[in-house]
C-alpha cells in the first residue's frame, strides 16, 4: 500500500479504471477527510455527510470503467459530493412542501371531523369509565358532576362525610383520567 502514496491523482484513476481495488483505497484514503469535511459544513449533519461520501465512492467504484473524468479527480470528487448535496436539498424542499401541504390539508379539510370523531370517542371513553367505577363512588361523582349539588350536600344526602366525598370524587377522576389516557394513546397511535 505505501507504493500507491507515490502515485500522482491522474495515475491511480488510471490504475482504478482497470479493476485496481488498490488504487480506489488510496484515491478514498487521500480524499474522504476532505471531502467529508466540506458535506459536513454544508450539511451540519454527519450522517447525512457520512452517506454521501460513501456514496460517492461506491459510484467511482461501479463506474470506474465507464468513468470519464475531464479533469482531476479531486475536482470529479467535489463536484460529486456538490452535486449530491444539491440533490438532497432539492428531495428535502420537495419533502417539506409535501409535509406543508398535508398539514394545510389537514387543518382545513378534515380537522373538523377528526375532532368530531376523537370528542364522540372520548365521550364514550368517560362514560365507559364513569360506568366502571364502584357504586357508591360512582354516585358520588355524578352527583358532583350534575354542578348543582356542593360536596357537603352530597355527603348529606348520602350520608358521607364531606371529607370521604372529596376522596371519592378525587379517586373517580384519577380512575378515568387513566382509562382516557390509556385508550386515547392507542387511539392517536
Amino acid at each position: 500500500m505505501l507504493g500507491y502514496q507515490c502515485y500522482t491523482d491522474s495515475e491511480l484513476a488510471t490504475l482504478l479504471k482497470e479493476g485496481d481495488q488498490l488504487a480506489f483505497t488510496e484515491l478514498f484514503e487521500r480524499y474522504k477527510g476532505i471531502l467529508y469535511s466540506h458535506a459536513y459544513r454544508l450539511l451540519e449533519d454527519h450522517d447525512e455527510a457520512e452517506d454521501i461520501i460513501q456514496d460517492v465512492f461506491l459510484t467511482l467504484w461501479q463506474k470506474r470503467t465507464t468513468l470519464k473524468i475531464n479533469s482531476s479527480i479531486s475536482s470529479y470528487l467535489y463536484i460529486a459530493v456538490r452535486n449530491r448535496i444539491f440533490k438532497l436539498f432539492a428531495r428535502k424542499k420537495v419533502a417539506l412542501r409535501y409535509m406543508e401541504s398535508l398539514q394545510e390539508f389537514i387543518d382545513k379539510d378534515h380537522n373538523n371531523t377528526d375532532e368530531k370523531v376523537l370528542e364522540s370517542e372520548l365521550t364514550a371513553i368517560i362514560e365507559r369509565g364513569v360506568e366502571a367505577l364502584p357504586e357508591k363512588m360512582r354516585k358520588v361523582f355524578i352527583l358532583s358532576r350534575e354542578g348543582t349539588h356542593s360536596y357537603k350536600e352530597i355527603a348529606e344526602q348520602l350520608d358521607l362525610s364531606e371529607k370521604t366525598v372529596r376522596n371519592q370524587v378525587y379517586n373517580a377522576l384519577q380512575l378515568i383520567k387513566m382509562k382516557v389516557n390509556s385508550l386515547l394513546s392507542l387511539l392517536l397511535f
